[in-house]
């Protein structure tokens, strides 16, 4: 059996990690061994995810294999579409003025900030009683 083409992206945000390989094919999907709209459900995270496609044509060109764990639906929702973008850019270099310049080929730094003792959450202290 001969090696398939694929191109792989492995991606954090948030606290969701991503591994997602792109094989030329016929633009299926599958998330965890899910489709893409029963694995989020939400119709705004299918279009985060389907985003890099879109803007470079690619829409229905690769079969998009992904392993998504951590975090939330949103972060999982980002994280794939960094994975795809990146994937993408292995698969054809000269997509990245379009996708660097649609923000798809920067990782978001953006972390939830840690609890501190004395406090609640991170920053929202207990209510002040004067007596």
């Amino acid at each position: 059996m001969a090696a398939q083409l694929q191109y792989q992206g492995t991606v954090r945000r948030k606290n969701a990690i991503a591994r997602v390989r792109l094989i030329p094919g016929s633009g299926k999907y599958s998330i965890n061994n899910r489709g893409l709209s029963e694995y989020f459900g939400k119709k705004t995270l299918e279009m985060i995810v389907q985003q890099p496609l879109e803007i470079t044509e690619t829409l229905g060109k690769y079969d998009i294999y992904a392993r998504v764990h951590g975090g939330g639906t949103s972060g999982q929702a980002g994280a794939l579409r960094l994975g795809i973008a990146r994937a993408l850019l292995k698969a054809d270099e000269s997509l990245r003025p379009v996708l660097k310049r649609a923000g798809f080929l920067t990782r978001d730094p953006r972390m939830k900030e840690r609890r501190k003792y004395g406090l609640k959450k991170a920053r929202k202290a207990p209510q002040f009683s004067k007596r």
